[in-house]
């Protein structure tokens, strides 16, 4: 188990950001490590906010990571070798054909709602 929590903040002009707290009082820094197809992701940032009591991660995501399918990061604490969360973007046919799939299911539920109202129309007249 990490004592470490990451929250996502946002995914802004390819960069991915987010904010690491301590579970416990500790002081260390944190050690991070993201990857791509079992690769390093190189750029990756950690700033510390001492303000704040947490640590900025930013992570770029790579050109060659955008593409069609399914791509994901992964963020561990590497000195625990545990994940604390990971990156997943979709894009391309895949997204297409859920988005369809998606839209035939509102549509089909649209027309069983239209029917049930206008059922509920006759019945009350």
């Amino acid at each position: 188990m990490s004592e470490w929590t990451l929250t996502k903040t946002r995914l802004f002009e390819g960069i991915w950001e987010g904010a690491l707290t301590r579970t416990d009082a500790g002081t260390a820094t944190p050690d991070i490590k993201v990857t791509y197809l079992d690769s390093p992701v190189q750029g990756v940032s950690l700033k510390e906010d001492a303000a704040q009591n947490r640590w900025l991660l930013r992570v770029p995501i790579p050109s060659e990571a955008i593409a069609d399918g399914v791509q994901t990061f992964l963020i561990t604490d590497a000195a625990k070798n545990t994940l604390l969360d990971k990156i997943t973007l979709i894009s391309g046919e895949v997204l297409a054909d859920d988005i369809r799939a998606e839209m035939d299911l509102l549509r089909a539920e649209l027309d069983m709602l239209k029917r049930a109202f206008r059922r509920h129309c006759v019945e009350t007249m």
